[in-house]
């Protein structure tokens, strides 16, 4: 009888608390490593993550528990990292355990700062981690609906089809839909990029633009993204699949989309920092806004609406008067 290979989810918030739901749909346990000694002992006691969908209940018999992620990577073939990018490397710096021979999948939508490269990447490149055991699990899909277990989709990206499938597998129950792709650095980048986009939504509605706008800007947004992926990593790829399309506009139009919410504070005249710590989440595409366009000065693609993002969350520029500038430039 085949051995079946042992998961690790490696993060705390919303997506990882998602994730786990997932895997004990099909896994008899789970390690699930997080930095919170208090939210695991309520785990442990309470059987729900008490910061993030907590209407989550867990059998705490299928969960390996653990605040060292040593443990967590000990006990796991494969590794899935939900944590926002900009955490990741300073969890990683607490490795003893080798990363060798692990498959790692990324439920990170980022760009890791320190060395602004995609999550994939930076494993392949700073931990050797080779891309056949590398991949990415991207939308379209929101973990408050997966808690909620409204029907959702998942796109499973990985050069190795088998491990996609097996990871698909994994995943997949009644209420989720798991397709898989070869794509890992073209979802890996549209998954960064639409939070981008779903800021620029957000600041559009706290603006005041309505309905007709924002699908005019949605439309824009793809073509955007295309052109940018496609001088990124060129392959043949179609941009209206729902890796792509659909994760675009599941977070540019969702009320659970922390990044619109983010983009519709600064919309409506909140400064940078007070909107990040009016929010309880970490919004994504802050840092991608930064990292994609400092990218892009490498690449050169025409990119107005990460442009317009930029100028107003780093260069402090008005809303209003960046927005007014970018509504000429659309089509």
């Amino acid at each position: 009888m085949e051995n079946k290979p042992k998961f690790a989810v490696i993060g705390g918030g919303s997506w990882a608390t998602a994730i786990a739901k997932m895997l004990c749909e099909n896994q008899e346990k789970i390690a699930w490593y997080m930095r919170s000694t208090y939210a695991v002992e309520h785990l442990k006691h309470q059987y729900h993550n008490p910061n993030y969908l907590s209407s989550v209940e867990f059998d705490i018999n299928q969960l390996e528990l653990t605040t060292d992620i040593n443990v967590a990577v000990k006990f796991a073939d494969y590794l899935i990292f939900a944590i926002p990018s900009a955490f990741l490397s300073g969890e990683l710096e607490k490795l003893t355990e080798s990363l060798e021979g692990k498959v790692i999948f990324s439920a990170i939508k980022g760009i890791v700062p320190e060395t602004s490269l995609i999550v994939g990447e930076h494993f392949h490149k700073e931990y050797n981690i080779p891309y056949e055991n590398i991949g990415v699990i991207t939308g379209p899909c929101h973990a408050e609906e997966v808690a909620l277990e409204r029907l959702s989709y998942l796109t499973i990206a990985c050069g190795d089809r088998t491990k996609a499938k097996l990871v698909a597998k994994n995943l997949s129950s009644y209420y989720i839909n798991a397709k898989t792709t070869d794509d890992i650095i073209g979802t890996e980048y549209a998954a960064m990029l639409k939070n981008i986009y779903a800021i620029a939504a957000g600041i559009a509605h706290g603006l005041g633009y309505g309905d007709n706008f924002q699908s005019v800007l949605m439309s824009n947004a793809i073509r955007e993204m295309k052109k940018f992926i496609k001088e990124v990593h060129k392959m043949k790829r179609n941009i209206n699949n729902s890796a792509y399309l659909g994760d675009l506009l599941v977070t540019g139009y969702s009320v659970f989309s922390r990044n619109r919410m983010f983009g519709n504070m600064i919309g409506k005249g909140y400064t940078v920092k007070s909107a990040q710590m009016e929010m309880s989440m970490v919004a994504e595409g802050y840092y991608a806004t930064k990292s994609a366009y400092k990218l892009n000065q490498k690449y050169g693609a025409k990119t107005p609406i990460i442009d317009a993002v930029y100028e107003i969350l780093y260069e402090n520029k008005e809303p209003k008067k960046v927005f007014k500038k970018l509504t000429d430039k659309l089509n």
